[in-house]
């Protein structure tokens, strides 16, 4: 990937830059937790996004995509946004840099990825991330690392128009090698958790579907979060987010809120003591319950949150099947991957039963990829 995108910024703007990266993440568990104020889970991965990066002297940024093989020059001004929504992404980060202070003025920049799109590993977080960092680097910002994170938290708001949490672009640019992180979203407290499982194996099954609906879902089920924490505060004025209800005070709201405020409130309230219950189990080495979790997770995000789909449903069904340790949707939901604790001795039977029984059903292999936790956002030697 270095070499390509090496080669195509020496033949567009006939010189070397820098070299910046940052990763996808995987999420343990802590699923639609995070705008909740509560835990999540997650670690960053070997495949992210790799950017080499100059400054031009001008006020303008010339920036290409070698995956979508597409050159976009832009402005630093608000009305300069790009019509490209992965050049919104850069300028987003730009703008949200100057709003805090930072000094940006024109680079010239070839970017590249290996991120599974649409797999819910947040290529989007990512490219912010390696961007966000870069920039405050070359330009000296001395902006701190949280707001790195919230640079690109604040880019998917205002300019690619989704309400995301704060854990994608956390995860991408607080990533360590060997370790997950728990980030209470409330806080913003965070803690690592060394994770070498040993006799397992981490792996993604991505069904290599995305259903539409994902963004606008997405949404409502945020305000339904905030409808029935805000019906729990008026009993119980201390409920900033759903992360501080309890079941019980859920309970006594049931008939003031829908069915489905009550759901999605339900799953969200269990989910966020199910982070709690993984990282305990993790310092006792106890797969079998981080694994039992996962599970809890997948029901719950199925039949509670309804951000499941059938390819998504039947991957888990068959890890079941297959007596893998845990399973569950990861990300947002309705297409993507599913997220495996596999025994090492069942993970060739595992992979080789997913790719047939899913290719039966749905007339395609699901792709395969084992997860390693690595670094975030860093400059490149």
């Amino acid at each position: 990937m270095k070499t390509k995108i090496t080669e195509k910024f020496r033949t567009l703007f006939g010189e070397d830059g820098e070299f910046f990266a940052s990763a996808g993440r995987i999420n343990l568990i802590g699923e639609h937790t995070d705008y909740n104020g509560g835990y999540v889970f997650p670690g960053a991965v070997d495949k992210g996004i790799m950017a080499e990066i100059k400054l031009n002297g001008t006020d303008k940024v010339r920036v290409y995509s070698l995956d979508m093989d597409e050159y976009v020059e832009f402005g630093l001004n608000e009305e300069d946004a790009p019509s490209q929504s992965w050049a919104r992404y850069i300028f987003g980060v730009c703008r949200e840099t100057i709003k805090r202070g930072g000094k940006i003025a024109g680079f010239n920049t070839v970017f590249a990825g290996d991120v599974p799109l649409g797999a819910g590993m947040s290529s989007s977080a990512a490219l912010e991330s390696t961007y966000a960092f870069a920039l405050n680097y070359l330009f000296d910002c001395h902006i701190d690392k949280f707001e790195l994170a919230r640079i690109g938290q604040s880019t998917e708001h205002n300019y690619c128009g989704v309400k995301c949490g704060i854990m994608d672009q956390f995860a991408s640019v607080f990533g360590k090698a060997g370790n997950l992180i728990r980030l209470d979203c409330k806080t913003m407290d965070y803690k690592y958790f060394p994770f070498h499982p040993e006799g397992y194996k981490l792996v993604l099954v991505d069904s290599v579907v995305k259903h539409e609906l994902a963004s606008s879902a997405y949404n409502k089920r945020r305000e339904s979060c905030e409808r029935a924490a805000a019906a729990i505060r008026k009993n119980h004025p201390e409920v900033e987010f759903l992360r501080d209800a309890r079941m019980e005070w859920l309970e006594e709201v049931k008939d003031v809120i829908s069915g489905e405020d009550y759901m999605r409130a339900e799953y969200v309230i269990e989910e966020v003591q199910r982070v709690l219950d993984v990282c305990d189990a993790l310092e006792r080495d106890d797969y079998e319950t981080v694994g039992r979790k996962m599970y809890e997770t997948h029901y719950g995000m199925s039949r509670l949150y309804e951000v499941s789909c059938e390819e998504l449903d039947f991957l888990n069904d068959l890890a079941k099947e297959c007596g893998v340790t845990g399973s569950r949707v990861m990300g947002g939901g309705f297409g993507g991957c599913t997220i495996n604790l596999v025994k090492n001795e069942l993970y060739d039977s595992f992979i080789a039963k997913a790719k047939q029984a899913f290719s039966e059903k749905f007339g395609h292999e699901p792709k395969i990829y084992d997860v390693v936790i690595s670094d975030g956002a860093r400059k490149l030697q």
